[in-house]
């Protein structure tokens, strides 16, 4: 079943959360940790993350470096099986533009189409850790637009080099991201929601939100996108606050803005017990305020914070 028909069809605001893939060598019994600590809260899907490799330089027994490719969390397709079969959740695996060719990707489709899994996050992806020197850029997607464009021909049994594809029985439905806030490489809040337009011009059903700390940049941002045009379900993404560290870390990476009340009662709190307690607080409040206004679910960002979605869940859902 489609995300989108989900979220139209069901009679109560969707609950869903993001997982990682293990780290490289580790047991897969972390993620079902998580899934066995939510399933309760009846998410509707489970998004799995997928990372591009990094590139570190290796000492060889002649003192020389060598440059090599490191994954480390390979496996969002066997995880998103994983789950389809042991849970019966619809899984939503990233597909990202960046450190992934446009032949890889397609693997990918195939993989995900024979396994009967048809629902897709599609993103650009961050650069972080990733090396373009001497590679050829014609062998990548470049934007989120172009890797939808790759997506959208695989439907129509169209692949790389227009190779045919045969027993395409249900085409991929996906939905992208958006950024309440702007992204980072965006010139203005104009411009962003130009291109999220153009996202959901060549096929996104849905789109969900990085996270945020302030609801009122949230319905600014839905604002702005109806007067735009944009008339897709726009699911807000939550992370709570676990650390102090948090004050510093999530605004530089993610350019999120930590709201003045919040970040206060997290600089007064003594450990970060009390900033879990904190963070527990404001996004239940944050989640009720925005259920209360019509957001057509929650989707929660589960890195580390787990156990405090489940303390919110259980106040909310």
């Amino acid at each position: 079943m489609r995300i989108i028909d989900i979220i139209n069809e069901s009679a109560n605001p969707v609950f869903s959360f993001e997982i990682l893939p293990p780290l490289k060598g580790n047991s897969i019994s972390k993620v079902f940790g998580i899934i066995d600590k939510l399933k309760k809260f009846d998410p509707k899907f489970v998004n799995i993350t997928s990372h591009h490799s990094e590139y570190v330089y290796k000492e060889q027994g002649d003192g020389t470096l060598r440059r090599v490719s490191v994954l480390k969390r390979p496996g969002t397709v066997a995880i998103a099986a994983a789950i389809q079969n042991k849970y019966g959740l619809i899984p939503v695996p990233h597909i990202i533009c960046k450190g992934f060719t446009k032949e890889e990707t397609e693997y990918a489709l195939l993989d995900l189409n024979f396994l009967g899994i048809n629902n897709l996050l599609v993103l650009r992806g961050d650069e972080k850790g990733e090396s373009m020197v001497g590679v050829d850029r014609s062998l990548y997607h470049e934007h989120s637009t172009d890797l939808q464009e790759q997506i959208n021909k695989f439907n129509q049994g169209i692949g790389l080099e227009g190779t045919k594809i045969q027993g395409i029985e249900t085409p991929f439905s996906y939905g992208m991201a958006c950024y309440p806030e702007k992204h980072e490489e965006a010139p203005n809040m104009e411009s962003d929601i130009y291109y999220l337009k153009k996202k959901v011009e060549n096929g996104a059903d849905y789109v969900v939100t990085q996270m945020f700390f302030d609801n009122n940049k949230y319905f600014d941002f839905v604002k702005r996108c109806r007067e735009a045009g944009i008339n897709v379900p726009i699911i807000p993404g939550l992370k709570p606050i676990s650390r102090k560290a948090h004050l510093s870390i999530l605004p530089k990476t993610f350019r999120a803005d930590i709201p003045e009340e919040l970040a206060s009662r997290i600089r007064e709190s003594k450990n970060d017990d009390d900033v879990k307690e904190a963070g527990i607080e404001w996004a239940i409040k944050q989640s009720k305020e925005l259920l209360e206004n019509g957001a057509p679910g929650l989707h929660f960002y589960t890195m580390s914070v787990s156990e405090s979605v489940r303390k919110i869940a259980e106040k909310v859902f």
